[in-house]
């Protein structure tokens, strides 16, 4: 009888072990991306509220980076691969996405910035990953990002010897937002005439 409960015990354990797991594996996307924002881990961006005051005769390079989480159905591309700006200089840069799906398609993008010394010094104006995005079926659009580069970057120990910076996004889906879910639901209304 003791080996018996000994045995139920392992199973216990390890299907508790598998939860666990599972669960962890679940919430890992939203995780990272809420640690990153919260302690700059992993290049992530400086958010910033309107243009830098100091713009400098020095230029760096900046290249966009587009991915999708393995189960994501959209298409998504930055629409220019790369630019070149004078740092403290504000850019402008769209990203595309495209839901070839029959069906609405949510998503949230994480982003980070290599190298990761210089993710503190890219500032975000505006940004398309500050909100979710609702891709209706074949609907495709461009969404902008506006940054640039604080010129405190050239003052760094590390960040000073960047040449070039690649700004990355990777879209996930999400659940449907409940007003997308409520418009789904409700039948489309007839015109009177």
């Amino acid at each position: 009888m003791t080996a018996m409960s000994g045995k139920q015990r392992t199973v216990f354990q390890t299907v508790g072990l598998v939860l666990v797991m599972g669960g962890l594996a679940w919430a890992s996307v939203p995780f990272y991306d809420w640690f990153c924002r919260v302690t700059g881990f992993s290049g992530v961006t400086a958010v910033a509220s309107g243009d830098s005051e100091v713009i400098l005769d020095k230029t760096i390079k900046i290249r966009f980076d587009a991915s999708l989480e393995r189960n994501m159905p959209w298409d998504f591309k930055p629409v220019q691969r790369e630019m070149t700006l004078r740092i403290g200089e504000t850019g402008l840069a769209f990203y595309e996405a495209y839901n070839p799906t029959d069906r609405p398609v949510a998503g949230s993008a994480s982003y980070n910035v290599a190298p990761f010394d210089a993710g503190g010094f890219f500032a975000k104006i505006d940004c398309f990953c500050f909100e979710e995005q609702v891709l209706q079926p074949g609907e495709r659009v461009q969404m902008p990002v506006t940054f640039y580069v604080d010129p405190a970057i050239v003052e760094d120990r590390d960040a000073k010897y960047a040449k070039s910076i690649t700004l990355s996004y990777t879209f996930y889906e999400i659940d449907l937002p409940q007003e997308a879910q409520t418009a789904l639901l409700q039948p489309e209304r007839t015109k009177k005439n």
